[in-house]
């Protein structure tokens, strides 16, 4: 049970990071150039769930037990 849970956090927070990147795309338009974008995006600490949340899940789906 435990590991899914660990799994649904890590999904929900690549979910959670990268709607948030996406979201941030919406600069572009409005005058960023993509290296200001990938300052300001590094800047930011919910753009960093994204990786995380792969992170957990590709460890719990390595590790998970047959």
């Amino acid at each position: 049970m435990g590991y899914v849970f660990f799994f649904l956090l890590g999904f929900g927070l690549a979910v959670t990071g990268g709607v948030t990147i996406i979201a941030y795309m919406n600069f572009l338009p409005a005058g960023l150039s993509w290296a200001d974008y990938f300052l300001f995006i590094s800047g930011r600490i919910e753009c960093y769930f994204l990786p995380l949340g792969v992170l957990i899940m590709g460890v719990l789906l390595y590790r998970y037990p047959n």
